[in-house]
C-alpha cells in the first residue's frame, strides 16, 4: 500500500511538473505573439502615416512629432522583446512626446497664449522631473536581477 501510496505521489509530481511546463510554454508563446503583433501594428500605422505625409506632399511638425511616437513605441517593443524589462522611462518620453505634439498644436491653431498652453508646458516639465527621478533611482539603487538589463536598454 505504501508504494502505491508513492507511485501515485510521483505521477501526481510529474503531471504536476508536465502542465506547469505546458502552461509556460504557452505563456511564452502568447507573449511572443502579442509583441510580434503590437510591433506589426506599430510599423503599420507608422508607414500609414508616412504615406498620407508623402500623400498630401508636406508634413508639419506635429506629423514628424507622431513618427518619434511611433519610433519610441517600437524601441519600447524591441527592449521588452530582448530583455523581458519594459523601462518606465520610455513610457515617460512617449508621454513628453505627445504632450509636446499637443503644444504644437495649440499653438499651430491658436497663435495665441492660453492657459491651456502653460499647463501642457508644466505637464511636459513635470514629466522631465519624473525621468530624472527615475534614472537617478535605478542608478542609486539598481535591482540585483535587472541592472545588466538596465545598462543595455540605458
Amino acid at each position: 500500500m505504501a508504494s502505491d501510496s508513492q507511485q501515485l505521489k510521483n505521477l501526481n509530481d510529474r503531471t504536476q511538473s508536465m502542465a506547469e511546463a505546458i502552461g509556460n510554454l504557452l505563456v511564452d508563446a502568447f507573449h511572443l505573439l502579442a509583441l510580434f503583433a503590437i510591433g506589426a501594428t506599430i510599423v503599420w500605422a507608422a508607414v500609414f502615416e508616412f504615406l498620407s505625409m508623402v500623400e498630401g506632399g508636406s508634413a508639419n511638425i506635429e506629423d514628424i512629432l507622431l513618427l518619434f511616437i511611433y519610433l519610441e513605441l517600437g524601441a519600447m517593443v524591441g527592449i521588452y522583446f530582448k530583455t523581458n524589462h519594459m523601462p518606465v522611462r520610455f513610457l515617460i518620453y512617449v508621454a513628453m512626446t505627445a504632450l509636446t505634439r499637443l503644444l504644437f498644436g495649440f499653438v499651430s491653431i491658436e497663435h495665441d497664449s492660453d492657459f491651456r498652453i502653460v499647463i501642457v508646458a508644466g505637464a511636459i516639465l513635470l514629466l522631465s522631473l519624473a525621468v530624472l527621478v527615475v534614472r537617478y533611482g535605478s542608478n542609486r539603487f539598481p535591482s540585483r536581477d535587472s541592472s545588466s538589463a538596465g545598462k543595455q536598454a540605458g
